[in-house]
């Protein structure tokens, strides 16, 4: 057993001893009625002097701390005691633990204190149910009796990714009125890969205003902080379950992690309120409800959603309401989406000026689509160019068509086709023939034989001709991932980005080819798809 050092003995045995019994207890820190796990809250060290009626030393340790806590605990409690009481030494002490008493009886044996056992401490019982009734009144993140379903709703709306094909500004409606709520407006972030959750606005204004704050100034935190804040909506978010403040700039994507480690937090964001992580009754059926809704919808037309161009869906549920007060047993609601306000909110970003542009440019001037200009066996892949990597691009590449590029993002979005050096070189020589390239583009098609549907890989040169640089299934999920990418690369660049070739399809590169294996890069802009094109 561990004792005091002699040295620690005389200078405790040199305090006044004064003619009072201490209590002292170890207890965990929750409520009797909290179902909540006491080993996380840890457990409180109380010392008290029943004789004075006043607490002399009090400590909130680990749950797995041994008995040393308690008798650190007494040592404050003695030489540094919490005020209005003096430094002293006690004649008696009481526990009510046999496992305490048995303890301290041999660490104090050098004290001239008497440690006894009793099965109730009246004081530090009271001061206890005190600390129980404040937890008790404590109100909870989420209503109890509708935390767990709310929490399964949540991991439904995870593990359906929403954010994988639908963008911050293709906003879906969600109708309820009900509770004095009439519209959700849906705002979905994780696209980005930052955040993920999503914003349930309570009207459009809110929405674009918000939007339009945070264009103001990007850079500002103090403007961005309070462009938050005046936001008006619900919020359902996930994050790390085991991260920490220290650890947030380094943390692995949210994505990349198992369900067991995702938490869930639901909250409410109101300019007069500001931001709580809870959720009253009337508003956890809110959400309740939102989330049911949404799930259902994006299960209905999860491969209408993918599309490029946000289609025209609306949808129309009967939900069932968990038990509660109210007399409505089920309610109806409607989701919507919102291509419009879609536009508007992209037009607010400056998103759709560059495929305006392209668009009005020559668009009835198209020939017809040729399908010879990129060789067979080419590799082909949807990536990024680091900024990095474009300043050296134009020593290494022998063309290149330079623009006034936006650097936001990781890079330059390109499309990569990889040859043998002859090969590339015609290639190479036919852009630059028809004068460079003006534009790329991803079009729907479809083989009119077996009904299969593609996603054609487009290029325009500055004449107008149309190539055809890739087939890709519309839903080979490999795909679909790299598409989700480039288009809000290009997004950042406001349009702008690259068609690379290289050589090397047959040595050591052969689908990653080094700066010393591009042969050219073309710059030219992001289309949008506005053809009819059959196989």
């Amino acid at each position: 057993m561990t004792s005091f050092n002699r040295s620690t003995s005389r200078r405790l045995k040199k305090l006044t001893q004064i003619p009072s019994v201490w209590e002292g207890d170890r207890r965990p820190l929750s409520s009797p009625n909290q179902h909540s796990d006491s080993e996380a809250k840890g457990e409180c060290i109380l010392w008290v002097d029943y004789s004075q009626g006043v607490v002399r030393g009090m400590d909130v340790v680990a749950s797995d701390i041994g008995p040393e806590a308690i008798v650190r605990t007494l040592m404050q409690a003695m030489e540094h005691p919490q005020s209005p009481a003096r430094p002293a030494r006690p004649q008696r002490i009481v526990v009510k633990d046999r496992e305490i008493q048995f303890y301290l009886r041999g660490v104090l044996q050098d004290l001239d204190i008497a440690i006894d056992y009793a099965p109730e401490l009246p004081l530090i019982d009271e001061l206890f149910r005190g600390f129980a009734d404040l937890l008790d009144s404590e109100t909870p993140d989420l209503p109890p009796q509708y935390a767990q379903i709310l929490r399964e709703k949540a991991f439904a709306i995870w593990q359906a990714a929403p954010w994988e094909f639908l963008e911050e500004q293709q906003i879906l409606s969600i109708e309820i009125n009900h509770w004095d709520v009439g519209t959700l407006y849906a705002s979905v972030m994780g696209m980005l890969g930052m955040e993920y959750g999503i914003l349930f606005y309570r009207s459009e204004e809110s929405l674009k205003q918000f939007r339009a704050a945070v264009l103001i100034d990007e850079e500002s935190t103090e403007h961005l902080e309070e462009a938050f804040l005046k936001q008006d909506c619900l919020f359902l978010t996930f994050e790390s379950a085991d991260q920490t403040d220290e650890d947030e700039d380094e943390a692995d994507d949210l994505a990349d992690l198992p369900l067991s480690e995702i938490d869930p937090t639901f909250g409410n964001i109101h300019p007069l309120e500001g931001l709580r992580s809870v959720l009253y009754e009337e508003e956890a059926l809110v959400m309740f409800v939102a989330i049911e809704s949404l799930s259902r919808f994006i299960r209905d037309h999860r491969r209408q959603l993918h599309e490029d161009i946000l289609p025209t869906l609306s949808r129309r549920y009967r939900i069932s309401l968990p038990q509660s007060e109210e007399s409505t047993k089920s309610l109806a609601v409607t989701v919507s989406t919102m291509p419009q306000l879609a536009d508007e909110l992209e037009e607010i970003a400056g998103f759709d000026v560059d495929d305006q542009e392209i668009d009005n440019a020559d668009s009835p001037s198209f020939q017809a689509l040729q399908d010879d200009l990129i060789p067979e066996d080419s590799f082909l892949s949807l990536g990024v160019v680091s900024w990095e990597m474009l300043e050296y691009l134009p020593k290494r590449a022998s063309n290149y068509q330079a623009g006034e590029i936006k650097q936001v993002g990781d890079g330059l979005p390109v499309i990569l086709i990889q040859t043998s050096r002859p090969k590339a070189k015609i290639v190479i020589e036919r852009i630059e023939a028809a004068g460079g390239l003006r534009a790329i583009c991803f079009n729907p098609g479809a083989d009119s034989l077996d009904g299969d549907r593609y996603d054609l890989g487009l290029l325009q040169t500055q004449n107008g001709e149309l190539f055809l640089f890739g087939e890709f299934l519309d839903e080979d999920p490999i795909h679909i991932e790299a598409r989700k990418k480039w288009n809000q690369r290009c997004k950042n660049t406001k349009g702008y980005c690259g068609l690379i070739i290289a050589k090397g399809l047959t040595g050591a590169s052969r689908g990653n080819p080094q700066l010393g294996d591009m042969m050219a890069l073309f710059e030219g802009r992001r289309q949008s798809p506005h053809f009819d094109l059959a196989q």
